[in-house]
């Protein structure tokens, strides 16, 4: 089944072409643009470069967030719109278990930074196919240590790990490089594959799953 994958929950995104079990091509999306200006080019790229057409494709599969407010919505649109025009099945994952699936071991917290001394979080146990231990959630970095007592059996990764990595590290926690830190389309690509539970039942209702409100939305209650 040829499907599209598309992950731009962080500023280093990426869209991949898979058929199957097989990976056609993956491409990294620019940290110097933003997702809007570079996804729909790069997948229109996809393409050309595996020889596909656009009219053979049989599904989407998109991260879900958390992450930026603006990265997820760029995706979750092109997704949605794509799978409406054709009447194709969507998948979505959280960008967090991507990133987990991306690592490939367990027992793994995948780490983006929320910004106001606060992480995005889930905590994978027994990897990326089992459910989330704890999370997605949003909360402080110190709450997410606590919960994860002993921190010395687990390995973080995310761009949120290695901002707080002297933290980490200083619990007993092993903070995995940026290049391993990234939560790849092709993970995504591999999820919705092996895990049915990823299938969106009404396409149109769906929602990316931002954890908490945007800082429109934060700004409308306390105008209230």
């Amino acid at each position: 089944m040829l499907t599209l994958a598309l992950e731009t929950s962080t500023p280093l995104g990426s869209v991949a072409l898979g058929d199957g079990d097989t990976l056609l091509a993956e491409c990294a999306l620019s940290v110097r643009a933003t997702h809007s200006e570079t996804v729909l080019g790069e997948v229109e790229r996809l393409f050309a470069r595996t020889g596909r057409r656009p009219e053979d494709l049989e599904a989407v599969v998109v991260g879900a967030g958390p992450g930026s407010f603006t990265g997820v919505r760029i995706a979750a649109a092109l997704a949605k719109g794509l799978c409406y025009a054709r009447d194709l099945p969507l998948y979505a994952f959280s960008s967090l278990r991507a990133l987990a699936a991306s690592v490939g071991h367990a027992p793994v917290c995948a780490v983006f930074d929320a910004r106001r001394e606060e992480v995005y979080a889930a905590a994978f146990a027994d990897g990326a196919r089992r459910p989330a231990a704890l999370g997605p959630a949003v909360l402080p970095l110190e709450r997410l240590l606590e919960e994860l007592e002993p921190v010395d059996g687990w390995t973080f990764a995310g761009e949120g790990a290695l901002r707080h990595a002297g933290i980490i590290e200083a619990t007993g926690g092993t903070v995995l490089p940026a290049h391993l830190g990234v939560p790849r389309a092709a993970a995504l690509l591999w999820l919705a594959s092996v895990e049915p539970d990823g299938l969106v039942e009404d396409r149109t209702r769906w929602e990316p799953a931002y954890v908490r409100a945007s800082g429109a939305e934060r700004g409308i209650g306390r105008r209230g």
